[in-house]
């Protein structure tokens, strides 16, 4: 096997192998924060009273309650498992890209740019996006659900359901595809352009708790970043793929149409539904992805060297 072939299979096999490792860390760790951001993302503006029932969440911490309360402690995992799955090879898709994107992107340059961050990043959501996105309106049904937890349907039985009903294009599993297409291409871009620019220019650290500090540092701000910029397409993606407010019509088709209708009806400040528990989530998730990869990269580097 040529020299070059062997070396660029054993970077694919690292980035694929560090990659996966934090896409699965950070969803275990971080889901029912996610799924707290979809439940307020689907809610429209409360009619008279809606405030005050079991079903209308007034924040986080309120969602997290009455969630709790009504459908049982561990319906915070509810859709846990199409992310579980999907994770590891998502981010393993994700950072592999990501590596390749950065050569075609060098424009000439001997070295990555910030410009070359962003498009790559860019160019890795999309690729994402695109993988994951049957995953995500599978999670999406199941995050809506709001019976209790052993009254909610498998993974497998709301797979079925969409697809007998709706099929696998952009009408069943793939619904949502240009919202997901847009909120991951944009997270991305501003993810890994920001993380990998400021972490060239903040010196490193000789010890090595001051440089974890310093990585999940600018790891959480990346996260923080592509989490604000990219939520209008997170809303879309969500009235999309969630249940329609009348049921057997059709209201949220398209992502911008979409955005247009939550605006004119909720106000521009319903675009944002569901940040707080987004930044919550893809601030630290962020940062412990960004991390772990790091980490297990540098680890499998040193073991193949071996």
């Amino acid at each position: 096997m040529p020299s070059d072939l062997k070396e660029f299979l054993r970077q694919a096999a690292m980035q694929v192998g560090a990659g996966g490792s934090a896409g699965f860390v950070e969803v275990c760790i971080m889901h029912p924060l996610d799924l707290v951001k979809t439940r307020l993302q689907l809610q429209a503006s409360p009619s008279a009273g809606a405030a005050k029932s079991t079903t209308y969440y007034n924040g986080v911490f309120d969602c997290i309650r009455k969630m709790a309360r009504s459908e049982g402690v561990f319906s915070l995992y509810k859709g846990i498992l199409p992310p579980v799955l999907v994770e590891t090879p998502k981010r393993a898709v994700k950072f592999l890209t990501f590596e390749q994107y950065k050569r075609f992107f060098l424009f000439g340059s001997d070295k990555p740019t910030p410009l070359t961050f962003s498009l790559a990043g860019l160019g890795a959501g999309v690729t994402e996006a695109i993988l994951v996105n049957p995953f995500e309106m599978v999670k999406v049904t199941l995050q809506a659900n709001k019976n209790k937890m052993g009254q909610v349907p498998s993974t497998w039985a709301v797979t079925k359901q969409i697809i007998h009903e709706s099929g696998f294009g952009l009408n069943g599993l793939n619904r949502g595809l240009t919202a997901t297409i847009g909120r991951n291409g944009v997270f991305n871009m501003i993810y890994f352009g920001f993380y990998h620019s400021v972490k060239g220019i903040v010196p490193e650290y000789k010890d090595p708790v001051q440089e974890f500090v310093r990585k999940v540092g600018i790891g959480f701000v990346s996260g923080t970043l592509g989490s604000i910029v990219n939520i209008p397409f997170d809303v879309a993606k969500s009235r999309i793929q969630g249940p329609q407010p009348i049921p057997g019509q059709v209201k949220y088709r398209t992502t911008f149409g979409s955005m247009v209708i939550v605006a004119r009806e909720e106000g521009f400040g319903a675009l944002y539904k569901g940040l707080t528990p987004k930044v919550m989530r893809l601030g630290p998730g962020g940062a412990i992805m960004l991390v772990v990869y790091d980490y297990v990269y540098a680890f499998l580097d040193d073991y193949f060297k071996q």
